[in-house]
């Protein structure tokens, strides 16, 4: 039953993050789908993944999503308008969806019978051949794609100086 909570939990976080029409509301939601991923990824056995997933993701690649939103916000005009979106009533959704993720995730902690897996330690030296061996085409591929997304974010939101010809420009006498 937890599960399926939690799988709805994470479309529905998905379905408000593409519905968002203010990159903040929808990074708020998207903080919220990682970590129904990663409750789920804990659930079915894999708690390695589910700390990488809450780690790289809803750490790292949101804080750098903030720093994009950041850096192409470069007006005063922008800071007002950010604060009249940035109200109590825009936690709401996120936060009550967060409550119950974590409501979720101490109830399975609680009340699973954890069964005994074999520990077989993995090394960053066996993580590395992995990852540079068999894998290195799809580590290249995501590395080229979120270059590109924060180089088209950069020339989609930079200020483009503008040209008055001479003739029009005020004269100062």
């Amino acid at each position: 039953m937890t599960f399926y909570i939690t799988s709805a939990i994470a479309i529905l976080a998905t379905i408000m993050v593409i519905t968002r029409y203010n990159m903040i509301h929808a990074l708020l939601y998207l903080v919220v789908s990682f970590l129904a991923v990663a409750v789920i990824f804990f659930m079915l056995g894999a708690p390695f993944v589910a700390a990488l997933e809450v780690i790289i993701y809803a750490g790292a690649i949101v804080v750098l999503i903030i720093f994009v939103i950041m850096m192409l916000n470069l007006k005063e005009e922008s800071v007002e308008q950010e604060k009249k979106w940035f109200s109590k009533n825009i936690w709401i959704g996120p936060g009550i969806l967060s409550v119950v993720l974590l409501g979720e995730l101490v109830y399975v902690l609680i009340s699973s019978g954890t069964v005994p897996i074999a520990n077989q330690a993995v090394d960053a030296k066996a993580v590395g051949i992995s990852l540079y061996g068999p894998y290195i085409i799809g580590v290249e591929l995501s590395g080229l794609l979120l270059m590109a997304g924060i180089v088209g974010a950069y020339h989609l939101g930079r200020q483009r100086r503008k040209v008055v010809h001479r003739f029009l420009e005020k004269v100062e006498e």
